[in-house]
């Protein structure tokens, strides 16, 4: 949850032309160096580097988006597979989303922002399910058990860089969790959420909108 309040999920780079890659050498010095955030990617491979190094067993996990009906291919979202005693799911790299650790076995439950979310079964893969009150459990992304390479997002990482169906390149977003809520600049438009109020106002001009950057999540663009 620390790593959630302090790091960013947003997608600047690539509206300011700006190609991601998926090493560590790059991802550590954009987030950690220069203060900055990042997408699933950056952020699952700068989480995965730091358990690594504090010799946890971890693995990359391939996870397909659910929009509605609609299911993403695989290489869509990447997740990690922590294993302690049991198996969990970890993903600090999908925004508005589940906060903690889920056992892989269904066993417990997360809720934040108004959301409960729990891992069950999706037809032959597992699934991170979510719901409010009185809605009924779906899924946010399907994924299976099977170890991935960093690699092997590469195509999916381009894709979501340069196509104009991808959510990413239709607009900016920046958005972080707090104690209290959540902060959340979607193009112009600002929103905060504070023990279940929320507060949105429309930007006035880009200098307005560097001087948010700063000032909520901590970003400044350098040239």
């Amino acid at each position: 949850m620390a790593f959630l309040q302090t790091v960013p999920f947003e997608n600047l780079d690539i509206h300011l032309g700006r190609k991601i890659e998926l090493s560590s050498e790059s991802i550590y010095e954009k987030i950690v160096s220069r203060k900055r955030g990042g997408f699933c990617y950056e952020c699952n491979i700068l989480f995965f580097d730091l358990l690594e190094a504090l010799d946890y067993q971890v693995e990359y996990l391939s996870a397909r988006m659910v929009k509605g009906t609609t299911i993403g291919p695989e290489y869509d979202h990447m997740v990690l597979l922590v294993t302690l005693e049991e198996d969990y799911l970890v993903d600090v790299g999908n925004g508005q989303s589940c906060r903690e650790p889920l056992r892989i076995d269904g066993t417990n439950n997360s809720t934040s922002e108004g959301y409960t979310y729990a891992i069950g079964a999706h037809g032959k893969d597992h699934a991170l399910y979510y719901q409010q009150s009185n809605t009924e459990l779906a899924p946010r992304f399907l994924f299976t058990l099977k170890p991935r390479k960093r690699a092997d997002f590469s195509g999916m990482c381009h894709y979501h860089q340069t196509s104009p169906d991808s959510v990413f390149t239709k607009r900016r977003l920046v958005t972080i969790a707090t104690a209290e809520g959540r902060i959340t600049l979607t193009d112009m438009l600002l929103s905060i959420t504070k023990d279940g109020e929320q507060q949105e106002r429309v930007l006035g001009s880009e200098t307005e909108y560097s001087e948010t950057l700063k000032q909520y999540f901590g970003i400044e663009i350098d040239n």
